[in-house]
């Protein structure tokens, strides 16, 4: 007993300091430097100039043409729809410093409110038909396909259409299976949406009405949450709360845990909070807006509750203070070197709240056995120009296509990029 007693101990201690490493992360302290509004300038991509990927991939263009082309879904005969969508809903100006700043990055464009669908009719991996496959929706994100029916998440609804596998332009009417919360403020207007293995139930992503929900004093359960119902819109329940802004949503391969890219709060300094990529647990709550990455209180919230900052969980991975990251997808393909399978690509908007840019490229995260197994690591860069705050584009959305490439949507640029292997 004298020998077992020690190393049962020291195994205890060492899994409490894995357990909580993840919590102690070095976090500055809130305010440690200015709150800062430093807007990027979208200059496009001129001269030649394209995203650039490791050794042995190459970045070509996929698409262009299109209306600020935020997510992309692929098809069951490989067809890619594409939701076109502003922040802006209409000509009318929103009111607000951060809604200011992310229209002009978007050239103050009113949102289109479509889908296209592209089509690759000769197999060399670039569409050659691209049309409008959808219109007249309201700020559309999320689309997904299963028994013979199309689904899209506008903003404020979940709608449902007939479907069948080839068809290139939907002229059947929707039905609205339920409505999704969409007040005045809407700061976080994306809806994406997924479904679980046997397609039985569908999640839905919905971010917060604003930066701190009135500093914690009214909170709508409805928002920085995921919803889960059923294929006809019924039986909701609260996945789980307490994210921000939860955007890409994927399963982790062969696991049955969900994952999310997740947009942290704003306005406590160059370094605080940091966005995330976590795996996602049934009923449980990740802080918003009471506290950040864990338990660190926000000393913000004038309705504080310790009862739920107690409660929150740790996210799996930090992505960077501010870096606005959005697409989410896992690499279950072979194209792509081993390293990269079975891990997780994430797409960073980019920064508005950081006195030095962050974001703007595509991160990877190697996984194993289900779970990180390493820090992130730049995948597509370039999106950056190094100059008075210059950018060359935005990337929004990852999506893996049937014959193991990459696309990532460009926003304010109305471009596709495609990221291949060298053969």
């Amino acid at each position: 007993m004298k020998v077992i007693l020690p190393i049962i101990a020291f195994s205890f201690i060492c899994h409490t300091i894995v357990a909580q490493s993840p919590q102690k992360a070095a976090l500055p302290a809130p305010f440690a430097t200015k709150s800062t509004k430093n807007f990027s300038k979208v200059i496009g991509w001129e001269n030649g100039v394209i995203p650039r990927a490791p050794k042995g991939f190459v970045v070509t263009l996929y698409a262009d043409g299109l209306q600020n082309p935020r997510w992309t879904y692929v098809t069951p005969n490989g067809d890619v729809l594409v939701a076109e969508s502003n922040t802006i809903k209409n000509t009318v100006m929103q009111v607000g410093a951060v809604v200011l700043g992310a229209a002009k990055a978007e050239n103050m464009k009113k949102s289109a409110n479509r889908i296209s669908i592209l089509r690759d009719t000769t197999g060399d991996g670039h569409p050659d038909l691209k049309q409008v496959f959808l219109e007249d929706l309201n700020q559309p994100f999320g689309m997904l396909i299963m028994d013979n029916q199309l689904y899209v998440a506008n903003t404020d609804a979940l709608l449902r259409y007939p479907y069948q596998p080839g068809q290139l332009k939907m002229d059947s009417a929707g039905e609205v299976l339920m409505d999704l919360p969409a007040e005045k403020r809407n700061q976080h207007w994306t809806r994406n949406i997924i479904t679980n293995a046997d397609s039985s139930r569908i999640y839905i992503a919905v971010g917060s009405v604003d930066n701190l929900g009135d500093n914690g004093k009214e909170v709508n359960p409805r928002r920085a949450c995921i919803l889960e119902v059923d294929k006809d819109g019924h039986g909701e329940r609260i996945y789980a709360s307490g994210l921000r802004n939860p955007v890409g949503m994927a399963w982790a391969p062969g696991t049955k845990t969900l994952w999310a890219a997740v947009n942290e709060r704003d306005e406590l300094g160059d370094d605080l909070v940091p966005d995330y990529l976590t795996s996602v647990k049934d009923g449980g709550f990740y802080g918003w807006p009471y506290s950040y990455f864990g338990q660190h209180a926000d000393p913000r919230i004038e309705a504080p509750r310790p009862d739920l900052v107690q409660k929150a969980i740790v996210p799996d991975v930090s992505l960077g203070a501010h870096t606005a990251s959005l697409g989410l997808a896992f690499y279950t393909k072979t194209a792509f070197p081993k390293k990269y399978r079975g891990g997780a690509f994430i797409a960073q908007h980019g920064s508005w709240n950081r006195s030095q840019l962050a974001g703007y490229k595509v991160v990877f995260v190697p996984f194993r056995n289900g779970k990180p197994s390493g820090k992130p690591e730049d995948f597509l860069t370039g999106f950056t120009a190094g100059k008075d705050n210059e950018v060359h584009g935005r990337p929004v959305g990852v999506t893996i296509l049937p014959d193991g490439s990459m696309l990532v949507t460009d926003d304010v640029n109305d471009k596709i990029w495609r990221v291949a292997a060298v053969k």
